[in-house]
């Protein structure tokens, strides 16, 4: 016989830099719409409106920045469910097989819901992907934003990139992962929810509380 108790799982900095990845990523994406395709400019008492736009995406970029710099360096010091091992669990024979029965599960092949306390296996995978995007987006638009400032920090860190690419080729790259990620936000939602409805565990909750509710067999 199984029942539930409530776990602690996700620690506050791992919750606190999912709303800033969430809240930065959405202003990033608005804003870059919009300076790459600006079909609307305001007249009259409005004055500097692009440059308002470019300014908000430039903070959003920094705070995104430092979020997945914390969430990576709490990946180190965190505890289980927040550990970098999390995200590679195709390095072991169990996280394999758990991959395998989690997209079974999703391919409506096995109608048996993967029950885990923190990331199940699939999605552990896919945020290690994620992550690679996040830091393909801050390379590139660092990069860019570093042109204008040949002699800043941002320009030693990431201009080798205008070096190998052409400016270009970086813009292109920085449009196509926000697609990227935009495409994962959709799929993560649903699949959040799906899973919240399955194990009754309460996933949309613990995002915000840190607690789930976990089977405990008796």
């Amino acid at each position: 016989m199984a029942n539930l108790y409530e776990k602690y799982v996700w620690e506050v900095p791992v919750r606190v830099s999912h709303w800033v990845n969430a809240i930065s990523i959405t202003l990033l994406c608005l804003t870059g719409f919009f300076i790459g395709s600006p079909g609307y400019l305001p007249h009259g008492d409005v004055q500097f409106f692009m440059g308002w736009i470019r300014f908000i995406h430039f903070v959003s970029a920094f705070c995104f920045t430092v979020s997945v710099a914390s969430r990576i360096y709490w990946s180190l010091v965190g505890n289980r469910y927040a550990s970098w091992r999390e995200f590679v669990p195709f390095l072991s024979a169990p996280g394999r097989k758990g991959m395998l029965e989690t997209l079974r599960y999703y391919t409506f092949t096995s109608s048996r819901a993967p029950h885990v306390v923190g990331h199940n296996s699939l999605a552990g995978t896919a945020y290690f992907a994620v992550f690679l995007l996040y830091l393909i987006m801050i390379a590139t638009g660092f990069a860019l934003y570093s042109e204008r400032a040949p002699l800043s920090l941002s320009h030693k860190l990431f201009g080798w990139l205008l070096v190998l690419f052409s400016n270009q080729g970086l813009r292109l790259t920085h449009h196509m992962t926000m697609w990227f990620l935009i495409a994962f936000a959709i799929h993560h939602v649903y699949s959040a929810w799906l899973m919240d409805v399955k194990e009754k565990g309460g996933v949309m909750s613990s995002i915000f509380s840190g607690y789930k509710a976990v089977r405990k067999e008796s």
